[in-house]
């Protein structure tokens, strides 16, 4: 495991152990959030732990092409009972996902560190959030960082407040993109609710490549 200090530097994610685990320490600059990005890595870790770095192999991505909408779903998208923006409330969609009460999780990977730190990032034009509203009321959402340059996105965290309202985000997000001409989203880690998506696993070096390319 690499020890990380003020340089602005990563190993190569080929050290990282077999959790993915890469590096610890560092800080949560926006130049070392980006430069990780780029790089495949991700910061994952909760409120009394040093800030950990990982690069897990596999990683899980979903292709536009195999996005699954179920019948129900697009019976509901039709009737338009939601509307989606992009980018009109950062933080409080980050602080959402924070609150998300999720199963077998105690606590949050969001902490007020973070929540800075990708709110520097949004300022920046790199991180980018989709907000789900019922009327005026904001009932779902997600957000995550965009590599523009290299055509992936890395979704981060969703929340929902009603039914269907993080799976309307979701598809809204994946068809935003793929408009755009992005290769996939970055799905991080297996999640048998983004599996049910479309997400897949692919090997880390297919994904490095795709970064790289």
């Amino acid at each position: 495991m690499y020890l990380l200090d003020e340089l602005i530097y990563f190993p190569p994610v080929k050290q990282a152990d077999e959790y993915g685990l890469l590096a610890i320490g560092g800080d949560l600059s926006s130049e070392r959030l980006l430069l990780a990005y780029q790089n495949g890595i991700f910061p994952w870790f909760e409120a009394d732990q040093p800030i950990l770095w990982y690069s897990p192999d596999p990683r899980m991505v979903l292709a536009f092409q195999n996005l699954k909408v179920s019948k129900s779903m697009k019976q509901l998208l039709k009737k338009k009972p939601f509307t989606v923006t992009i980018n009109q409330c950062f933080t409080e969609v980050i602080t959402r996902c924070a609150h998300q009460k999720r199963n077998n999780q105690t606590g949050t990977w969001i902490t007020e560190n973070m929540i800075s730190a990708y709110t520097k990032l949004h300022e920046l034009g790199i991180a980018l959030s989709v907000e789900v509203w019922q009327g005026s009321s904001l009932v779902g959402g997600l957000y995550g960082v965009n590599l523009k340059d290299q055509k992936v996105f890395c979704g981060e965290s969703m929340f929902t407040e009603v039914s269907n309202a993080s799976k309307v985000a979701f598809i809204y997000m994946c068809r935003y993109f793929e408009k755009k001409g992005y290769k996939f989203i970055d799905c991080q880690m297996h999640n048998d609710h983004l599996e049910s998506l479309g997400a897949i696993e692919i090997p880390r070096s297919d994904f490095i490549n795709a970064l790289q390319k």
